[in-house]
């Protein structure tokens, strides 16, 4: 599994790079509170009419034990995406060190 820092994030997101973000937990989370620039889907099937198999794909969840990003990013893997990788310290490492949100609870 291809993980990403919280740090390497932040320059990705500060530079404007052309990647997906994507949140791999419910749509009430996603409204509650996202890094700003989240995406979120459905099913993977929801995913798939969007995203384009060579997109770069950095998927989360809430936190590193949480396993949402996980099956997200092996479902993604599985049907043929070929660059994904995982912030594994999710929504609880990136607001405790203070970064900006997004979302009606933010």
């Amino acid at each position: 599994m291809n993980l990403i820092t919280r740090e390497e994030l932040k320059e990705k997101l500060d530079r404007g790079d052309g990647f997906k973000l994507v949140m791999a937990l419910s749509e009430w989370a996603y409204r509650a509170k996202r890094i700003p620039g989240s995406l979120h889907f459905g099913s993977l099937e929801e995913a798939s009419a969007v995203l384009v198999r060579d997109d770069e794909i950095v998927v989360y969840c809430s936190a590193p034990d949480c396993v949402s990003s996980i099956a997200a990013y092996m479902q993604m893997e599985r049907a043929g995406f070929r660059n994904i990788r995982r912030y594994a310290g999710g929504l609880t490492e990136w607001e405790s060190a203070g970064l900006p949100l997004e979302g009606e609870m933010a």
